[in-house]
């Protein structure tokens, strides 16, 4: 049987910003029938972390017995765990940031942090799990890929971009070649490449590795024309994105005016013609308030499987969100009063980026006045050619002075967040010192099947069951 005749989910979970799309998360929503995605974004950050918390219940130093290269899962818990967690005064281990030398020890974080999520999230569950990545985030890929298909992902996602080269890098790894990550850099017509030689790293005998499906997110029926005639290997499907969903959007295509609160104000060349991606016969999946019932029947109606959803999920137990801002955020969307904004300017990466309106957050304009601006995290990067021929790295969010310095241009950096320590420190990471940016899609209006009260608050579970339930009026 063709494997995209066995997705029959109505319900796949968006991989939501940095360790939100946690493995518990995954692990509910796949057990109950969906496909549950883990976000693969900041891994080797997420599992030094967590490591360095103690890893209270041991499931993470338990899944990393079963990885594959012994000596180096012994090595990464001896470097990072500590017995207890760190006390409230102790700083965690400083990381190097991802180059195109980039230190063993990363390599191998990376490796070792995608097996561990997929690990997890697939603890006594049966079905299919999904990780997701963003293109943008190119040179930790191909250890990224490495680790998720050693713990057998089943299907991995990516957007913001467009990643026409990874179903060709899931089959070299897949038959035991090295993978080739063609990296963008400025400055140059021709690209760089990450290359990664999994045996060669390891210098052990690889095991056979599972070639996970690949679903592109796409913005526009052209996307998807593009997929299917230039794609480096097969597509197995699509998450259709609309401009509603959270994190990074599509941008309006063409000229685009604003609305009043400075937001792009998305027009007819943007309205996605589902009847042509249909005619692909690939599924598809829709993403973007279709958090109900009847927005699933309504997704199948236009042809899609089902449809992607992230909000819903983000705000409930589950999620990486850190408690005290998921507690904030239901309860003024509960009441009608949360604010999200698509904000053109924030995300260094031009891309619009959705930013929940919150008091002590970095949507503020005093908290972002007041913070210090500091690249050391480095996952939103532009590679860039320097005069020397050497490929330097930079950043619209970090210093004004060293942005210019690297040959941007000062208007770029206004405004500009610092996604990787703000997204960071809303989640389980948390990262002491730094304010927050946190994200959602622009519907919460589900929260009224889930919750009785401002304070009250609901499961995965409960999710998954109304999603899966026929609706009855709030």
């Amino acid at each position: 049987m063709a494997i995209e005749n066995m997705m029959n989910w109505k319900i796949i979970s968006g991989g939501m910003g940095v360790g939100v799309s946690s493995p518990r998360l995954a692990n509910v929503v796949s057990k109950m029938g969906g496909l549950g995605t883990l976000s693969g974004v900041a891994a080797d950050r997420w599992l030094a972390r967590m490591l360095q918390h103690g890893d209270p219940d041991g499931k993470i130093r338990a899944a990393l017995s079963h990885f594959p290269f012994r000596e180096t899962a012994k090595r990464i818990i001896d470097t990072f765990f500590v017995d207890g967690g760190l006390a409230e005064n102790q700083a965690y281990k400083v990381l190097p940031v991802f180059t195109f030398k980039t230190p063993k020890i990363l390599i191998d974080l990376t490796v070792c942090a995608n097996f561990v999520l997929v690990m997890l999230a697939k603890e006594a569950c049966a079905s299919p799990v999904n990780i997701n990545y963003l293109e943008k985030i190119q040179l930790p890929h191909v250890y990224s890929f490495a680790g998720a298909m050693l713990a057998g992902v089943d299907y991995i996602t990516m957007g913001a971009g467009i990643p026409i080269q990874v179903p060709g890098i899931l089959d070299s790894l897949a038959e035991g070649k090295p993978a080739c990550y063609r990296i963008n850099v400025d400055g140059r017509t021709e690209p760089a490449v990450q290359k990664f030689d999994l045996a060669e790293h390891f210098k052990e005998e690889i095991p056979k590795l599972k070639r996970p499906g690949f679903f592109p997110i796409i913005s526009s029926n052209l996307l998807a024309d593009l997929f299917m005639t230039k794609s480096s290997g097969s597509i197995e499907g699509f998450i259709v994105e609309l401009p509603t969903a959270g994190g990074h959007n599509a941008a309006p295509r063409g000229k685009f005016p604003l609305n009043e609160n400075g937001e792009p104000v998305y027009g007819p060349k943007d309205v996605i013609d589902f009847e042509k991606i249909a005619k692909h016969n690939k599924p598809f999946w829709i993403g973007g308030s279709y958090a109900s019932p009847s927005h699933i029947k309504y997704a199948q109606s236009l042809g899609a499987n089902g449809v992607q959803v992230g909000t819903i999920f983000a705000l409930s137990e589950e999620s990486g969100i850190l408690k005290v801002y998921k507690d904030q955020i239901r309860k003024l969307a509960f009441n009608n009063q949360l604010i999200v904004k698509t904000d053109l300017l924030a995300s260094p990466t031009g891309f619009p980026f959705k930013v929940i309106q919150l008091p002590g957050t970095l949507s503020e304009a005093a908290v972002y006045d007041a913070r210090t601006r500091i690249c050391n995290q480095g996952f939103l990067t532009t590679p860039y050619e320097r005069p020397d021929g050497i490929i330097g790295f930079r950043c619209a969010s970090e210093r004004f002075d060293q942005f210019v310095r690297k040959g941007g241009k000062i208007e770029e950096t206004a405004e500009r967040r610092c996604l990787c320590n703000g997204l960071i420190a809303g989640s389980e990471m948390t990262n002491p010192g730094e304010p927050p940016i946190l994200t959602l899609g622009d519907d919460t209006s589900f929260l009224k099947h889930l919750m009785k009260h401002e304070d009250d608050t609901y499961t995965a579970a409960d999710a998954m069951n109304y999603l899966l339930s026929e609706e009855t009026p709030a």
